[in-house]
């Protein structure tokens, strides 16, 4: 999925990226190579005939007047192309002028979206700036390192005057550039020199910050970064499929598809804030700073590491200067290079966060949607009206606990009405009922039961009032749970199981457990599994508690000694239950992407921490701090875009994939970036009742179980690589 989600922005990347690959092939990026010096390149004329260039400029001045996320949807198609020439530096140009008081629009911003000029803009110099009677600027100095500089014609330059900071538009015929031996050799960086140039006040762009401008650039290079790790993730991957050793294509190792999965993580990352800086930019303010530091931070580094890697897979052969993956990465590290360590901008989000500023991703629903959200407002407030148990049981009959569910344990709700739900129930303060293990049992027993089955256990188990285990995993089969040992024979009016089950949650006052077991050996391992519904009080089922980490028993061991399960308590088809635990599973991993876990490790509950040290972090304590806000930014985004996704009625893709697996790992990251903070408080044992050490403690030690139960880190990296990326599968043991 790339940076644009709507129709009209997959649309315009596909015009782009198919324009693209007619006039910028690998030749023509080979011969910019070749090229003794840097020049626009043959293509120029087609970007401008394309529109392009003016994507982001108001139609007054000849662009398309779209804004600056479609640009973004462009370059981020032309990043992978590693397309040469000044095309980045240029629209990024138009929207630092655009971002100005106006005086330049009118004589700027015409010229650029038609091609007509070529822009650069210099992040930062050592230009200082006399002001004269008429308002004009003699400025001189230098810029070092200014990108698309050698071919631009007009610069747009930060100046140090007695009053501030000012930036000012050049014409390049006044000053001197200077190409320097630049790190990405399709597109070159230039020192700019001006030797008392005088600046008319038409030229001078009131309103801009040298903090903004930095904001513009992290947005289009950032788009830019997302391209390129696009390319690298892609090529790496396919790479992967057809290149074999020791006899089976390198894809198939575990350590290559764990390695091409984390590209594929960085790079969604990426690609989701770069998206959500976009949106940002256009209401400015200290959520637009928020949004882009945090795009600083994360798209540039994506680049970098899905290009490096990318090396890596491809092997010797990327080593060389024939193959394009060193071009990539060259310009990956120039991008860095230009916007600045990403300590820097991690920084900024820490001052940020730690001063309040944080960003909501709401959702922006259709006007039609208002008569809908009236009629359920209506509905949940008669439904606030009642109390305890009878609101709850009100609420299940009435579909709202499980929307998505077809009738009646649901309320058969599109994507639209299950946001509009969650919005009017968090607004209405209603919570809804702790189904637990429930809420994976519901879906399979709506989906595979009988109907007797349905009427039995689900209205209970909505409301809350029925709590149930989970009987999957056994002592030799965790995440593969195909190979479970569990059987169960055959006798008279149902069956017999025996054997024994672990980590089993809440078993010990659950009253009814979902059960798989092996009633036949045919076949492949997924075959001969049957699915039961198993009541916990039946003779034979003994279940003893196991003590975790922090002391606490929520696991358990549960023990089947000739358990006795009827006929009508099987769900689905005899020897077909793996599909039924697929569609549990599935549940289940939804679910334990979408919180904290229950570990209560939070940013904002770190940010209060931080509240209550009583003392200033130290520099290393606001990376870690930045690390984290960064994260949970990015798991928010991808969340808000697969929602979109599903509005639009089109599948997510990798975005719902990639933040299941991040939500897994945040809430580690958040407890262990708290207990450091605590120093030596962090000692206390992890109990709750001890104040912040003990709370913080129990995160960690609770928190290592998210990485683990529902599919391991390693066993999700997996699936990632295999059903994302279309990597081979692992081979059967023993072959």
């Amino acid at each position: 999925m790339a940076i644009g989600l709507s129709e009209e922005h997959e649309a315009l990347r596909e015009s782009v990226s198919g324009w693209a690959e007619r006039n910028i092939p690998s030749e023509v990026v080979r011969a910019a190579l070749a090229a003794e010096r840097e020049e626009r390149p043959a293509f120029w004329s087609g970007l401008a005939d394309q529109g392009l260039l003016g994507l982001h400029i108001p139609e007054e001045y000849g662009g398309s007047g779209y804004g600056l996320l479609e640009t973004a949807v462009a370059v981020e198609a032309l990043g992978e192309r590693v397309a040469p020439g000044p095309y980045v530096p240029t629209v990024l140009a138009g929207a630092v002028i655009l971002a100005s008081d106006g005086k330049a629009h009118a004589e700027l911003l015409p010229g650029l979206a038609d091609g007509t000029l070529t822009g650069a803009v210099a992040l930062e110099s050592a230009l200082t700036g006399t002001r004269g009677e008429d308002g004009a600027l003699t400025v001189g100095g230098t810029a070092e390192y200014v990108l698309g500089a050698a071919l631009a014609d007009v610069l747009v330059l930060p100046v140090a005057t007695g009053e501030g900071e000012a930036w000012v538009a050049v014409d390049a015929s006044a000053a001197t550039v200077t190409p320097v031996a630049s790190l990405d050799l399709t597109r070159s960086v230039a020192k700019v020199e001006l030797d008392g140039a005088t600046v008319p006040a038409g030229r001078i762009l009131d309103g801009l910050s040298g903090s903004a401008v930095r904001d513009l650039a992290v947005i289009l290079l950032g788009a830019e970064a997302a391209g390129l790790a696009s390319w690298c993730v892609t090529a790496a991957a396919e790479y992967a499929k057809v290149r074999v050793q020791f006899g089976r294509p390198i894809g198939q190792f575990q350590g290559v598809k764990h390695k091409a999965s984390r590209m594929l993580i960085a790079l969604e990352q990426a690609r989701a804030t770069v998206w959500d800086a976009a949106r940002a930019a256009a209401d400015g303010g200290d959520e637009a700073a928020y949004a882009a530091a945090i795009a600083g931070v994360t798209a540039p580094d994506a680049a970098v590491h899905c290009a490096k890697d990318a090396v890596q897979i491809f092997g010797g052969i990327g080593y060389t200067y024939e193959h394009d993956v060193h071009l990539y990465y060259r310009r990956a590290l120039t991008l860095r290079a230009l916007l600045g360590a990403s300590s820097e901008w991690a920084e900024k989000v820490a001052g940020l966060a730690l001063g309040g500023v944080t960003r909501e991703l709401e959702i922006e629903l259709p006007e039609e949607s208002a008569a809908l959200r009236e009629t359920i407002r209506a509905e949940l407030a008669e439904i606030a009206k009642l109390e305890g148990m009878e609101q709850k049981r009100a609420l299940a009959e009435a579909g709202y606990v499980m929307p998505h569910l077809p009738r009646p344990w649901g309320r058969d709700a599109k994507p639209l009405e299950q946001v509009l739900i969650f919005q009017e129930l968090k607004a209405a303060r209603i919570r809804l009922p702790q189904m637990i293990i429930g809420a994976w049992v519901v879906p399979s027993i709506a989906t595979y039961g009988t109907p007797e089955q349905q009427q039995r256990f689900l209205p209970r188990t909505l409301s809350g009032e029925l709590m149930w285990c989970q009987l999957f995993s056994e002592p030799g089969a965790g995440s593969d749970l195909a190979s479970l040992q569990m059987r169960a024979e055959r006798v008279e009016g149902g069956w017999k199981l025996n054997g024994q089950k672990i980590w089993t949650s809440v078993a010990h006052f659950a009253e009814w457990g979902i059960c798989i077991a092996r009633t036949s050996n045919e076949g492949s391992k997924h075959e001969g599994i049957t699915y039961f519904l198993v009541d916990m009080k039946t003779p034979g089922v003994t279940v003893r508690p196991l003590t975790e980490m922090t002391g606490e028993n929520l696991f358990n061991e549960v023990f089947f000694d000739d358990v006795f399960v009827p006929d009508d308590l099987v769900v689905g088809e005899v020897g077909q239950g793996w599909k039924v635990t697929r569609n549990t599973l599935s549940n289940e991993r939804v679910s334990m992407g979408s919180g904290s876990g229950g570990t209560g490790a939070s940013v904002p509950d770190l940010l209060g921490l931080v509240g209550r040290l009583g003392r200033e972090l130290t520099a290393a304590e606001r990376q870690e701090i930045a690390a984290v806000v960064c994260e949970a930014h990015s798991i928010a985004a991808l969340g808000l875009r697969v929602t979109l996704k599903q509005l639009s009625g089109a599948e997510p893709g990798a975005d719902a994939s990639v933040r299941k697996l991040l939500s897994t790992s945040h809430t580690q990251h958040v407890s262990e970036c708290a207990a450091g903070l605590l120093g030596a408080a962090a000692s206390v044992a992890a109990d709750m009742k001890l104040g912040d050490p003990g709370v913080w403690n129990r995160a960690v030690l609770a928190s290592r179980a998210m990485t683990i139960y529902g599919g391991t880190t390693e066993v999700q990296l997996n699936i990632i690589a295999e059903r994302m990326l279309g990597l081979p599968r692992d081979p059967e043991p023993g072959k």
